[in-house]
């Protein structure tokens, strides 16, 4: 248990930390106060985490550690749930409501169709 802990705790370092310059470069290069970085590693993060479970799935590769490093431990550092949460609350906060409402919905559905698409790569393949 305390190596999987571990393993897990590494991924996190390491997506946590490839996260935060991914984010910065997307949000440097636009002028809104739509939060496009953290959509944009939300949305990498869907599609890297299904084509993880879809290669998992199909050719059983990786050991236990190695699955929970890359999934629970690097692709939950890496995805953004609670800065998703406080940038809605800061939109609302900011009377940007149109933003507060597209933001959830579109990191939603398009997040969902990167993950699909992810295991959609790794059976075409």
């Amino acid at each position: 248990m305390l190596k999987t802990i571990l393993f897990i705790g590494a991924g996190s370092f390491v997506g946590g930390v490839a996260r935060y310059p991914l984010s910065r470069a997307v949000q440097s290069g636009v002028s809104s106060p739509f939060p496009w970085g953290t959509m944009a590693v939300n949305v990498a993060g869907c599609l890297l985490i299904g084509i993880l479970y879809g290669l998992f799935e199909r050719n059983h590769i990786g050991s236990d550690a190695l699955r929970m490093f890359l999934t629970v431990g690097f692709c939950g550092g890496f995805t953004t749930f609670s800065t998703f949460v406080h940038e809605n609350y800061a939109l609302l906060g900011a009377g940007h409501f149109s933003h507060a409402v597209l933001y959830p919905v579109a990191s939603f559905a398009i997040g969902l169709l990167a993950a699909w698409i992810g295991h959609l790569i790794v059976r075409a393949v």
